[in-house]
C-alpha cells in the first residue's frame, strides 16, 4: 500500500466486519498496534471504530473494548441494536453501521487526503466511488484468505488500494493471541 508522508489520513473501521475477518485468519488485533502502524504512515487525523452496542444487557462483551478503545486514540462511534422477530418468528438483532460509516467518510473527506476503510462490505462500493470523484484516495483492508473471502469483489476493484489483512497480521496480532481460524458456519451472523 503506497502512503506519502505528507498525506491526511483517518480510518474507518466497522469493527464488527474486522472482528470476523480476524476471526476468520485466526487471530486477534492489538489496537494499539494498528494505530501506531497507521500514525507512521502520514499526518494522522483521526481513527473511528464503529459498532453496535446491546444496551439491555447487564455485561456486554464488547463493552471493555469499547472503553479501551475509547480512551486509547479511538473515536468510538456506537449505537444501540434493535431486537426484532423475522418471518419465522426467530428473534434477530439488528446493528448494522454501514450509513454511519458512509457518513463519517463524507463528513471528514475535505480535511482528508487519503481514507483506510476497514471493511469487506460490498455496500461501500458506491461510497467510495463518490469521495473518489471528489480527490479522496481509499484504501480498504479485509482478507481474500479465508473461505469464502471476507472481501467483496467489487469493493476491492473500487479501492485505490487493497490490503490484505492477513499480510499486515505481524504488525498488528495481539502478542500471545492463540486463536485458531475457524469454519465460515462458526461466523457470527451478519447483522441485518
Amino acid at each position: 500500500m503506497q502512503f506519502h508522508p505528507e498525506e491526511r489520513l483517518a480510518l474507518f473501521i466497522d469493527g464488527s466486519n474486522l472482528y470476523a475477518a480476524a476471526r476468520a485468519l485466526g487471530f486477534d488485533i492489538d489496537y494499539r498496534r494498528l494505530l501506531k502502524m497507521f500514525q507512521a504512515k502520514g499526518r494522522f487525523v483521526r481513527a473511528l471504530y464503529y459498532t453496535a452496542l446491546i444496551e439491555d444487557q447487564e455485561y456486554s462483551p464488547i463493552r471493555p473494548l469499547v472503553d479501551w478503545l475509547d480512551y486509547n486514540g479511538y473515536t468510538m462511534v456506537t449505537k444501540p441494536t434493535k431486537e426484532f422477530t423475522d418471518s419465522s418468528g426467530r428473534r434477530k438483532i439488528k446493528g448494522n453501521m454501514d450509513i454511519e460509516l458512509a457518513v463519517g467518510v463524507m463528513e471528514l473527506m475535505d480535511t482528508l487526503d487519503h481514507a483506510v476503510i476497514f471493511s469487506g462490505d460490498g455496500d461501500f462500493r458506491s461510497l467510495i466511488e463518490a469521495v473518489q470523484r471528489k480527490g479522496l484516495r481509499v484504501s480498504v483492508v479485509s482478507t481474500m484468505q479465508s473461505s469464502p473471502p471476507m472481501i467483496a469483489d467489487e469493493l476491492r476493484r473500487q479501492a485505490d488500494c487493497f490490503m490484505e489483512l492477513a499480510d499486515i497480521r505481524p504488525e498488528i496480532e495481539r502478542q500471545g493471541s492463540t486463536r485458531n481460524p475457524v469454519l465460515p458456519e462458526d461466523l457470527p451472523m451478519e447483522t441485518v
